[in-house]
């Protein structure tokens, strides 16, 4: 498995925090939350491998503490 913290998405990573920020916009907390869960999930389908998720999730986590 690719290591989790590699840039695979290069210069296109701020283009794609800037369509983050513009589906958030207008939304409470509550319906951003919502659109996070659902983006999570969505993507999570496309990756299909469960060691990679749980993987990711731990790195997630990793990053907040």
């Amino acid at each position: 498995m690719k290591d989790l913290a590699d840039d695979r998405l290069g210069t296109a990573g701020d283009d794609f925090y800037e369509a983050l920020l513009e589906a958030h916009k207008g939304l409470s907390f509550e319906e951003g939350a919502a659109l996070n869960a659902r983006l999570v999930l969505i993507l999570a389908n496309r990756i299909g491998d469960l060691e990679t998720l749980k993987a990711a999730l731990a790195a997630a986590r990793r990053s907040k503490e």
